[in-house]
């Protein structure tokens, strides 16, 4: 017998009274209300842990009754039912706090695994939230870290949407942590103990993505010998993290749409229709609104992933974190490779304040990593950190023997071919280095390369990725 009390809120009776007997049949205790003013009520009096509500209802919308319960700071778990065709009402519920929404006529089915998780989420809260206050107190969240003002708000919009099913969308240049929002949001959700399967849309090619995503049957494609499982799949109970979003084919993302809507889909060469448990967040390093704006971005698909934005800001514009970054990093590479580095001297601590990084955090980990292997005591000293860190400019000047020299009457293709070589050439065939500079996805380089041919690629072979 489940103790969970859930409450349904519903104006059309024969609706009400057969939702209580089937969510009773399940095992809840469960109470009715006419409306949200009834409802209201029976919270106040009942107590229950869950409401399942409509939102179209006389006197009290349910959504007004979410609101009216979120005033109150009153702990259930609101679950909205909403008609075909009003998604966008059911986001704005979850935009003010809503648990999960379902739409009308009712699928049993979803409806029963949204009660199961809904009761996982309340009976974790307590230690959640215990895990979140010691986590914060020590400033960091997961695997983020950071005391200054603009990582404590990221945190606190990650400890507000990670225990909801909300989407996100995670925004933010290369390297400033998108993962690691993710993976915070779904270690502090009440999916921890199932699957994280994060994708990176940039790194498969356009024909493979969606038997990735999707899965596919034997034989739905040439050189489709056998069942594939996709990531939807994989992540089933869990989270999936689709990674460069705006990388994704525009065909692939009207079949995104439809999951996130109906929360089933079918693999490649299959009839059958799969119906999944997934939580789906969504990272890019693009402006979402230019994305849209130029076709890269279904508009529909943005205003659904983007219930809740979490946006990670450049390393620059939060210098401060650094101290706190190098002790966590410092830490973790120490473990890794099996040293005992233990801080760093006052001139790296100049070298890292007075130093850009266009890199973000990624290139402050990869800086330290390197510095922890070629350490031979405790401190990292400048002779440590890569070659000629710091010192190269950003933009280099006209007199810069590295610079671009374009003469009159050079094409814009051309222009931009220079660019990307001497880059490449700069970074001493470094492409996600390359690619960061230019401002680029790796994907976007890599059908660059391409486009020039044989002698560009040779070019670019080296330290590769």
């Amino acid at each position: 017998m489940n103790h969970e009390k859930v409450l349904i809120v519903e104006d059309e009776e024969n609706e009400r009274t057969g939702l209580a007997e089937l969510i009773s049949a399940w095992g809840y205790r469960t109470e009715t209300a006419r409306d949200g003013v009834e409802g209201m009520d029976k919270v106040t009096h009942w107590t229950p842990s869950i409401v399942v509500t409509d939102l179209k209802m006389p006197r009290m919308s349910g959504m007004d009754l979410l609101q009216r319960l979120a005033e109150q700071s009153q702990t259930v778990a609101v679950i909205v039912m909403t008609a075909q065709g009003t998604i966008d009402s059911a986001v704005q519920a979850m935009r003010m706090g809503a648990y999960d929404y379902i739409q009308k006529p009712i699928d049993t089915n979803r409806l029963r695994i949204i009660l199961q998780n809904a009761s996982s989420l309340l009976g974790t809260r307590t230690e959640l939230e215990v895990t979140r206050r010691k986590l914060r107190d020590a400033g960091s969240l997961g695997q983020l870290v950071g005391s200054s003002k603009k990582m404590q708000e990221i945190f606190h919009l990650i400890e507000m949407v990670a225990p909801s099913t909300a989407s996100v969308l995670i925004t933010g240049a290369s390297g400033t942590g998108k993962e690691l929002v993710a993976r915070t949001v779904h270690e502090l959700s009440p999916r921890r103990n199932k699957p994280f399967v994060p994708i990176n849309c940039a790194a498969i090619p356009e024909t493979l993505i969606e038997s990735e995503i999707f899965g596919h049957e034997k034989g739905a494609f040439t050189g489709a010998l056998e069942r594939r499982t996709g990531c939807f799949e994989l992540a089933e109970g869990g989270t999936l993290l689709l990674d460069e979003i705006g990388e994704m084919p525009i065909a692939t993302q009207a079949k995104l749409l439809r999951v996130l809507e109906d929360h089933k889909f079918r693999r490649l060469g299959s009839k059958v229709e799969t119906t999944v448990d997934v939580r789906v967040l969504a990272a890019t390093n693009k402006v979402p609104d230019e994305a849209v704006a130029s076709g890269e971005l279904r508009q529909d698909l943005y205003y659904r992933l983007n219930v809740f934005n979490v946006h990670m800001p450049p390393l620059r514009e939060h210098k401060e974190d650094i101290p706190e970054l190098v002790q966590s990093l410092l830490a973790e590479m120490s473990a890794k490779h099996g040293r005992k580095v233990a801080t760093v001297s006052e001139a790296v601590v100049n070298a890292f304040n007075n130093y850009s990084w266009p890199g973000n955090v990624r290139e402050l980990r990869n800086s330290l990593e390197r510095a922890v292997i070629v350490c031979e005591g405790a401190v990292v000293e400048t002779r440590h950190l890569p070659p000629g860190f710091g010192q190269a400019p950003l933009r280099p000047s006209i007199n810069d023997p590295d610079a671009v020299r374009l003469g009159v009457g050079t094409t814009v293709e051309e222009a931009e071919k220079m660019l990307i070589l001497k880059t490449l050439e700069s970074t001493h065939n470094n492409k996600t280095r390359a690619a960061e500079i230019l401002g680029i996805s790796l994907k976007t380089l890599h059908n660059k390369l391409k486009e020039y041919g044989s002698a560009a690629g040779d070019a670019a072979t080296g330290s590769g990725e």
